[in-house]
């Protein structure tokens, strides 16, 4: 990640990054120590992150590990103690997962973030930001999505991500904290495993191309998404820490790149920078997926400044240079 996303000195701030073993986290963490945040904080139950994503960095002593769950409201309120900016990126993704087991999806994505929200205003955080998702425009066929406009959320995970949204807003108005949440759609690249049942798609079509082997493509693979590399997401977040622009903050932002593509298209493109001539398999469509999917990002642009900086190939690429070096 080679772009700096804020104009501030980090050094004198301190910042809690939940989720900071998973994928999005540990790059969040690994931007601000480069960058020589005064404290990182960093809390993760390991249930989906992997300690090795953050390994490089636990021996610095602006770096803090907290191995605790956000289930507990105790751990939550001594993670915010000190903390000037929270980024909550813990939760348990996956739509299929949450369609087999709701209980779980619900206890961690939406009372570990009402837990972590209560917190932050408890210890004064200056500002919340979260990761919401693209999953909250459920039924809702316009293209592209914009935010103000959602409809019926159409899994587990989706309705947690929604009841993040609503309270975060009602915490913002009611108590006056600042809280930004950030709509992801389809966040990719390096530390993100192609382990375990609910792996995303872009990680196991990059070991299925490696390996030579035919992936597993659901529906027709003609279903489109807005791909977006991960260092998109990280300045999602460094922007929504320094937002300074009057309406920036009690808003939730779309984060992506504002391009769709197949899914068909993207195991082509994975496969050919793979050198991979195995044809996918195509099986079922999975209960409770958006068919099409594609963000106008124009709020993000006016309020955010967010610029995506990297587009969908050359993040395969990037992507895959990191998948080569770990998954061979």
């Amino acid at each position: 990640m080679s772009h700096q996303f804020h104009h501030r000195d980090l050094s004198e701030l301190r910042f809690l990054i939940t989720g900071g073993a998973g994928f999005i986290g540990s790059n969040l963490v690994e931007y601000l120590v480069r960058h020589g945040a005064g404290k990182i904080r960093i809390l993760d139950n390991l249930l989906t992150g992997y300690r090795s994503n953050i390994e490089p960095f636990l021996s610095l002593p602006n770096v803090e590990f907290m191995e605790a769950d956000i289930r507990d409201y105790n751990t939550c309120l001594s993670a915010c103690e000190g903390i000037d900016y929270v980024s909550h990126q813990a939760a348990l993704g996956s739509v299929p997962r949450s369609v087999k087991d709701p209980l779980a999806t619900h206890s961690i994505n939406a009372t570990g973030f009402l837990n972590m929200l209560t917190a932050a205003k408890e210890k004064s955080v200056k500002r919340f930001v979260y990761a919401s998702s693209s999953s909250v425009y459920g039924d809702h066929p316009v293209l592209p999505k914009r935010e103000a406009e959602t409809g019926n959320p159409l899994s587990p995970y989706a309705v947690s991500k929604k009841t993040n949204e609503l309270y975060a807003s009602v915490f913002g108005m009611t108590y006056g904290i600042e809280v930004i949440g950030l709509r992801y759609f389809n966040v990719f690249g390096p530390n993100q495993s192609p382990d375990g049942p609910y792996a995303a798609v872009i990680p196991l079509f990059m070991l299925a191309a490696l390996q030579k082997s035919s992936p597993f493509i659901d529906g027709d693979g003609e279903q489109t998404r807005d791909f977006t590399y991960v260092e998109n997401a990280v300045q999602a977040n460094i922007r929504a820490f320094f937002a300074n622009h009057p309406e920036a903050v009690n808003q939730v932002y779309n984060i992506a790149v504002g391009e769709r593509l197949t899914i068909n298209s993207l195991y082509t493109m994975i496969a050919g920078l793979a050198g991979s001539e195995v044809a996918s398999t195509h099986r079922a469509t999975r209960a409770g997926d958006i068919r099409d999917s594609l963000a106008d990002i124009s709020k993000a642009e006016r309020l955010l400044e967010y610029h995506p900086t990297v587009k969908a190939k050359a993040g395969l690429e990037k992507t895959l240079t990191w998948f080569i070096k770990n998954h061979r």
